[in-house]
């Protein structure tokens, strides 16, 4: 597992935004366009899981409950897979962690973008990603 500590002030949604978008970025290289997964998201009121075979987004409530708990000082878990890797994410006001099952390379790779993305002002992340995990916007 790798970790780092968020630099400059992002709010919480900028935060989950950049954090999940460059690990599935950085994921691709490894994986290809293997379909993303998330597989449940652990707040401290409850656990998110997809339903039957729909896909788990970040609908306004359960974005709600993540914001919330990030701002309160909570860790939520993301659980995530992309082809043949797993993935686990943490992410905090303060901080941000991953853990890979098959390439543990890859938690370097993503820690490190990410210490450069959240260093800016406007840290980068593609627009299409959006409407991927967050169905209504």
């Amino acid at each position: 597992m790798k970790s780092i500590k968020f630099k400059g002030s992002h709010d919480p949604e900028k935060k989950i935004v950049v954090s999940l978008f460059w690990t599935v970025r950085k994921t691709i290289r490894e994986e290809g366009c293997a379909p993303v997964r998330i597989t449940s998201i652990r707040t401290s009121k409850r656990t998110y899981e997809p339903e039957g075979r729909k896909l788990l987004k970040l609908s306004d409530d359960i974005l709600d409950d993540i914001i919330s708990d990030i701002e309160r000082g909570n860790t939520v878990e993301f659980s995530m897979t992309m082809g043949q890797e797993s993935l686990r994410l943490w992410i905090d006001g303060e901080t941000f962690a991953v853990e890979a099952s098959k390439t543990p390379e890859l938690e370097e790779e993503i820690v490190e973008k990410l210490e450069h993305e959240t260093s800016k002002i406007t840290p980068d992340f593609c627009q299409t990603f959006l409407p991927k995990i967050f169905p209504n916007r």
